[in-house]
Parts: structure tokens; sequence; C-alpha cells
């Protein structure tokens, strides 16, 4: 194998940086010559809004793009759920790691879990998906905006802002957090969000030759279940404004999605849809996806003429 040397387009944060350090690691296993290249995004700056708010997902993805584009990096690595689901074109998502815990976490220093938490208590979280699901898991909850990296949430909730946040697992686990995890929310009570605990490495399209040396570091059966998930969240407009849930698992070669539409207001029911059948590569798991998202849709058609 011929080695080469790679520069890793990365956000500045401590999470970020965890993931290209890991991505790095693994290449120089192989032989590669590696380095970083720090940069803030525009989802790191703006900490006052929700991203939904701001101009979604991409915000934390844009500047990282500029620098693959100008020949300044080779790659950049992603948390998945942060990598909309529409790349612009030139660019490719060429590698889908192995999964870390694809689950929520709570976290509170007072109360054990969501059902602990008294009436009225504050709970802090910028995902919408969160929101509606938490909404109907406790819908006296007061649900309050946090933004800002894993350090300066876990901060704003030991400074009493909050009775407890909902975080994603893997971040937690990644930095050595995973103490701070009081419960996490079984897919049944909290459906994660398409890709959450999976990285993403992106790089340009015509980069063929990047792209080969990753395929080393793909994991089929976790790009098998984002590739569904992420058709899902496609098909239904898929975006950070976007109250929607999906989550796939594979069994020998049978993969099983569920998605789940919320109303961040409350006011709608949840609807939910699932699928299953035999799947041998990504074609066949983005259909299953589609159909996902075809029957959430006709769900939420018929609440929207109920309603009329």
């Amino acid at each position: 194998m011929v080695a080469h040397s790679f520069t890793i387009a990365t956000r500045e944060s401590r999470l970020a940086l965890w993931q290209a350090e890991h991505v790095k690691a693994l290449l120089q296993g192989m032989g590669h010559q590696v380095t970083l290249l720090g940069m803030t995004t525009k989802g790191d700056q703006i900490l006052d809004r929700s991203l939904s708010k701001v101009g979604g997902k991409g915000l934390f993805v844009k500047e990282l793009e500029v620098a693959l584009e100008a020949g300044q990096a080779d790659l950049a690595v992603h948390s998945l759920k942060d990598v909309p689901m529409e790349l612009p074109e030139g660019f490719s998502l060429a590698c889908v790691m192995e999964r870390e815990d694809p689950r929520d976490a709570w976290v509170s220093s007072r109360y054990a879990s969501v059902d602990a938490l008294p009436q009225g208590a504050v709970v802090g979280t910028s995902s919408l998906r969160r929101v509606a699901l938490l909404r109907a898991l406790r819908p006296d909850l007061k649900i309050e905006a946090l933004r800002g990296n894993l350090d300066t949430r876990l901060k704003k909730l030991d400074d009493g802002q909050y009775d407890g946040i909902v975080l994603a697992a893997a971040g937690l686990k990644r930095l050595g957090l995973a103490e701070r995890i009081r419960a996490v929310f079984e897919p049944e009570q909290m459906l994660p969000a398409a890709g959450q605990g999976a990285l993403g490495i992106e790089v340009r399209a015509d980069r063929a030759d990047v792209a080969q040396v990753l395929q080393a570091l793909l994991h089929k059966p976790t790009w098998l279940a984002v590739s569904a998930e992420r058709a899902v969240s496609r098909v239904m407009g898929g975006s950070c404004s976007m109250p929607l849930a999906a989550y796939a698992t594979l069994q020998g070669d049978v993969l099983s999605i569920r998605a789940t539409w919320g109303d961040p207001e409350g006011v709608q029911p949840l609807v939910h849809a699932q699928a299953h059948g035999p799947v041998q590569d990504a074609a066949a798991a983005t259909r299953l996806g589609e159909q996902v998202a075809q029957q959430l849709q006709a769900q939420v058609g018929q609440q929207t003429d109920a309603g009329a």
C-alpha cells in the first residue's frame, strides 16, 4: 500500500478534535502521514439562537468544505448528524465509521431520570426532535434552549440553569465523561436522530485517491443503517428545523428502521412508521428509508386534513 500525506479539516471543539485525532490515529496506523487543520465554524460562533433559526446543520460544515475546495485539506471529519442530507455539488460522503452509542443521555446532578423530575422542571436542549419527544414523555416540563459545545452545556447545567439536560451519549463517552450520564433513553422512549453516534468523513468528489484509502475505515453495518436513516430525513426535507427521528439496526442482512415525526409545540400527537427487509447495499437501505418517510408523510397529511 502506498503511503500518503493527509490534512484533516476539523472544528476546534474538544469533541470535534477528539474525532479528528481518532481518524488521524487510524490513518497513521495504516502508514500515512496526517496533520490537522483546526477551524471555527459559524455554528460554533452563533450561540444565542437555535440552529433551526440561523441556517441549520450546514453551519458546522461549510468552512470545512471551503478548506477542502481550496486544497488546504484532504478530508473533513464530522458528527454525521451534523451533516446535511444533501451535500453541495463537488463533495461526497466517502466513509461512515463504526457507530458509538446512538442513544440520548439524561444528565442531571439532582434527578436520576426524566420521570423523577418535579412538575414544571426546566430541561435544556436545542434539538427540536428532543423537544417533541420530551413533550410526549412529560408535557408539563419547561424546555429551554441549550447551545454551545459539550463543555459549555455541562457548565450551564452545573451553574444551575437547568434541572437536567439531554445530550448525545456518544459525545460524552468519547470525551471520557460517561460518568455524567445518569440514564440513557432507550430508542423506545426517545428515538435517536439520523446518523447519531456515527462519524462521517467528507471529501471532494474528485478525490478518488482519498476515498479509496478511507474504504478501510468504512463500517458496512453502520453505513447501511445510516443510509436508511438519512433517506428518511432527506425525503422529509430533513434539517434541524424539523422534529424528526430515524434509527435503523441491522441483524444479519435484515435492516429494521423506525422513524418518528413530532410537533415541538406538542399540539399534534407523534406519528410513527417502521419497515424492515433484506438489504445488501446502500441503495436498498435508502429505498427502505424512503418507504418509511412515505408512511410518515401520509400520516402527517392525515393529521393536517383532520385539523383543517
